[in-house]
């Protein structure tokens, strides 16, 4: 249990795939102006990432590897989680369309979406069974949603300041991103020590 726990953790606050890989910068930069488009893009690429991992550990595991075709896994994995997405997307424009229209074109974006792929293809170089991927998918898609709602909040707050003239629009928006980013290196220490403690 304590495993799964730390896996959770580390997938949220230490590995974040935004703000210490730099995984999903696009969506990141892109739908993070409102907390709302951010807190439905963050939850929908946690639904993504959770199916397209569910579809594709099987895959691998049952299908890939023992025909020793593993080294098909990118291709057939960018090609389920285009297929996810479109059931997403079908999904959220007919019970969400307020949401659907708000997101455009990044919503299709979550295809291409690196942090997806990323997720899928670090479960299986790290070992993790079926569960333990799921967890971590979990916490990697909840780190991505935290890190949507916190940089929101701090895009908000950015909008309503003055700013040096050089400084306004996307630059002082990386700067943000980066302090940000710098914030959630701090965890780091917190989740060896309590790897270090089992």
């Amino acid at each position: 249990m304590t495993k799964y726990i730390l896996i959770l953790m580390a997938g949220v606050l230490v590995n974040n795939y935004v703000l210490q890989q730099f995984l999903g910068i696009c969506p990141f930069l892109g739908v993070s102006k409102k907390f709302n488009q951010a807190s439905g893009m963050g939850i929908a690429v946690t639904f993504v990432m959770l199916a397209a991992t569910a579809v594709t550990y099987p895959i691998y595991t049952y299908i890939l590897a023992p025909a020793k075709l593993a080294y098909l896994q990118t291709i057939v994995f960018i090609l389920v989680i285009a297929a996810l997405v479109q059931f997403v997307e079908i999904v959220m424009k007919k019970l969400l369309p307020a949401l659907h229209k708000s997101l455009g074109v990044y919503l299709p974006l979550i295809t291409t979406n690196c942090a997806v792929l990323g997720v899928t293809l670090n479960n299986i170089t790290d070992g993790y069974n079926f569960i333990e991927s799921m967890i971590s998918s979990l916490g990697v898609g909840l780190g991505f949603l935290l890190a949507m709602v916190l940089f929101a909040g701090v895009r908000s707050r950015i909008e309503n300041c003055p700013a040096p003239k050089a400084f306004r629009g996307v630059p002082i928006t990386l700067v943000a991103a980066s302090i940000v980013a710098l914030a959630f290196f701090g965890f780091s220490g917190v989740v060896e020590n309590m790897l270090g403690g089992v």
